[in-house]
């Protein structure tokens, strides 16, 4: 956005300590300005000393930044390109700054080469790291884009700057400088107030300031309400009590404040939130579901980069605990910020620290608050939310209601009302089909009465079919979710695909292939080697049936159920790194274990016996006697710790009958 996520966002920092021009008195006499980040006058100055022919490196950073920090990026790539043509050393964040104004312009391949080289000069900051693991981030956020979704522009956006919503009742709270009054030195705009708009059948209503003594004359944005209703999070200038107050640079810092809601419905009772103080900013903040977590924004001691979110649990009454930095799995050295929590617990926020599409992305962090509450501070994967909610330009403030469908956003993107608009889209609902046939996988007949068995990811059951004449299934799925499907049919073996749906809508189509049995399973044969069933993995010295165990004996439980008549010996064996006798009860846990399990799932327990022989039957010479060591690879260890389930009898036919 051109300015509001830069001042309200906290890209203040840094700016204090870039040199000051003293080589011309023009630029001199703008010093104050530029101090005060009065982009629009300086620019104007700065341009008339660059058109008279004036160079320097310090001119082209002034200049740059001017256009930089109110996203004026094809101007920004400009004076910047200028600056990269001096023999100056020039500090790294520079050539940051240069790939970011090319990726706003659209200048993608350009980009790319400043960016290495910013990496280079710079190998230790996330940013250069984050792009160089992920060079090819442009068609990966392609993948990740939806063409079902249409973005509108919300009727009440105004030619300045609208951003920001939330939702309260029945009406969409958000930010605006449509107040008028004083202007901002910024960007000339006046100063931002929070305002609603009631939702009606048709749209909206007529907008209103919020009431109560929330908006004064300075900056009011990022309203977020608790589940009952009665407090209120907002981000103000460092204005209380009538005391406006300055850091000791002379800069007026964000602050994070709570009002209460009165019996007659107006906002009052401002409270200065505890952490704040006049050296940083403390702003930006977002409530999860149940309102005891606060997600915000800062660049306080501790911070990883220009701005990052912090988490810090609510008590009862609405004040906060401790504040505590998400780390460096959400926050890079660049500016994270606009945090927000969906139902989910999932965290969206906007970011320029990871390979985007230009300016502010829009990333997510699905259960992130989940992680959160569980103590698991370090996972913290994400994902770029694609277009058409990224642009080239800046794209924050995403809020979504996953009840009604409805998300929000906001952007300065082309053919926008004003610097910033709010932008609205229908969520699309996702639905997923997987359907195909079963056929023989020699002859590419159909196989007409075959039984197919839709399965979750953790092996669990969850619909089934005989399918006709034409062989066809079809079963209706979830989006993003793990699932195993499999056919089968008596005298063939079994085929069984395992896929993950996507977060868009689909129709998957696949074929299961069985294949006839053309040799019939005999007693003695061993399961294991004949339905490919690696090692039934175990935890270190426990014998609980792992997740990925489960799905390996799901086959054996298909083939116990395919040939009723059959009985298996489950055998489990150790290799020799442990004393005998541990050995052997360990193994004997654990063949008892599986055998449960196979009984916990339909299997009649009289057509099971099981036993552990620990080292006793080693099938090579890795032996441990006496010292319980050994010269083995590993790959020759892993040989012993193996599963055997052994066909005892099948069909009247013994063990004892085949010898």
């Amino acid at each position: 956005m051109k300015k509001t996520v830069r001042y309200i966002s906290i890209v203040l920092i840094g700016l204090l300590s870039l040199p000051i021009l003293a080589q011309n008195g023009k630029i001199k006499s703008v010093e104050n300005d530029y101090k005060d980040f009065a982009y629009v006058k300086t620019s104007e100055v700065l341009l008339e000393v660059a058109n008279k022919g004036f160079k320097s490196s310090d001119l082209f950073q002034k200049l740059g930044n001017s256009f930089y920090f109110r996203n004026d990026m094809e101007n920004a790539s400009k004076w910047y390109a200028e600056l990269m043509t001096m023999s100056d050393v020039i500090d790294p964040e520079y050539y940051f700054r240069y790939a970011m104004s090319l990726k706003g312009i659209g200048e993608y391949e350009e980009s790319d080469k400043w960016m290495k080289k910013f990496n280079e000069l710079n190998p230790k900051d996330t940013r250069g790291k984050a792009f160089l693991s992920k060079t090819d981030y442009k068609a990966s956020i392609e993948e990740l884009s939806r063409d079902d979704i249409e973005v509108e522009n919300l009727d009440f956006n105004t030619e300045v700057s609208d951003f920001g919503t939330t939702e309260y009742e029945n009406s969409i709270v958000f930010s605006s400088a449509r107040g008028g009054g004083r202007k901002y030195r910024w960007n000339e705009e006046p100063y931002l107030d929070i305002y609603s708009v009631e939702k009606t059948e048709s749209g909206f209503g007529e907008v209103t300031e919020i009431q109560g003594k929330v908006n004064t004359k300075f900056h009011e944005s990022s309203a977020v309400f608790s589940p009952n209703g009665q407090y209120m999070f907002f981000t103000r200038n460092n204005f209380f009590n009538l005391k406006y107050k300055e850091d000791e640079d002379g800069v007026n810092r964000l602050q994070l404040y709570r009002a209460t809601k009165s019996e007659d419905g107006t906002w009052d009772e401002i409270h200065k939130i505890h952490f704040n103080s006049e050296e940083y900013s403390v702003t930006h903040p977002a409530l999860n579901l149940e309102g005891n977590r606060l997600y915000f924004v800062s660049d306080m001691p501790g911070s990883f980069g220009q701005s990052d979110i912090y988490v810090v649990d609510v008590n009862d009454d609405g004040t906060l605990a401790q504040p505590e930095n998400l780390g460096p799995a959400i926050n890079t050295e660049g500016q994270e910020s606009f945090p927000f929590v969906n139902t989910n617990g999932d965290l969206y926020f906007a970011s320029n620290g990871y390979p985007g599409l230009g300016g502010y992305d829009v990333y997510k962090s699905e259960e992130l608050d989940k992680k959160v509450a569980s103590g698991n501070n370090k996972n913290f994967p994400i994902e770029n939310v694609g277009m058409p909610v990224n642009s080239q330009f800046d794209d924050f403030g995403y809020y979504e209601n996953l009840v009604t469908k409805r998300a929000f956003f906001s952007s300065n993107r082309e053919g926008g009302k004003g610097s910033d608009d709010i932008y609205t889209f229908v969520i699309p609902e996702c639905e997923q089909l997987v359907a195909g046939t079963v056929v023989d996988k020699k002859t590419s007949d159909l196989i007409p009465n075959a039984t197919v068995i839709l399965y979750d990811g953790e092996g669990n059951e969850l619909n089934r079919m005989t399918v006709g004449e034409d062989a066809a299934f079809k079963f209706e799925l979830d989006c993003e979710m793990e699932y195993l499907i499999r056919g089968e049919k008596e005298t063939y073996t079994s085929d069984e695909k395992r896929f993950t749906t996507p977060k868009k809508s689909q129709e998957l189509t696949l074929q299961l292939l069985l294949e006839k049995d053309e040799q019939e399973l005999s007693p003695c044969d061993d399961l294991a080697k004949l339905l490919d069933i690696p090692t039934i993995y175990f935890d270190l010295d426990k014998y609980d049936i792992r997740y990925d165990a489960e799905i390996e004996l799901q086959k054996v439980i298909a083939v116990l159920n395919k040939y009723p008549t059959m009985t298996i010996d489950i055998r489990s064996h150790t290799d020799c790194r442990a004393p005998m006798a541990y050995n052997e009860r360990l193994s004997e846990n654990r063949a008892q274990s599986t055998r449960q399990y196979l009984i916990d799932n339909g299997i009649a327990k009289e057509r099971l016996t099981a036993k552990g022989y620990g080292e006793s039957q080693l099938v090579n010479d890795c032996g441990c006697e006496p010292t319980n060591e050994s010269s083995c690879t590993e790959e020759e260890h892993q040989l012993n710790r193996r599963s055997e389930f052994i066909v005892t009898s099948i069909n009247g036919k013994t063990c004892d009958d085949k010898e």
